[in-house]
């Protein structure tokens, strides 16, 4: 059986905390400007880099859940 991707799973692969306000907590005090990928983040370990570098490129359904994420750290420069 394989699992469908969530993002409280992509946090627990991450090493995060995958509760609902610690994802919340997460997006909030982490968010990026318009022109910092995701896997380019000065905040993610080379581990972490490397697997979010690896989720996108497989371009299946950890790839939506990692481009979720990537959305959710942009909010603040794409509101202005």
């Amino acid at each position: 059986m394989t699992v469908r991707p969530r993002m409280t799973y992509l946090f627990e692969q991450l090493g995060l905390d995958a509760s609902e306000d610690g994802i919340a907590l997460f997006i909030v005090t982490h968010q990026l400007s318009a022109n910092i990928q995701i896997a380019d983040a000065d905040f993610w370990t080379a581990a972490q880099k490397q697997f979010l570098e690896e989720k996108i490129k497989s371009d299946g359904e950890w790839a939506i859940i990692v481009d979720q994420l990537n959305e959710s750290l942009h909010e603040d420069s794409v509101q202005k």
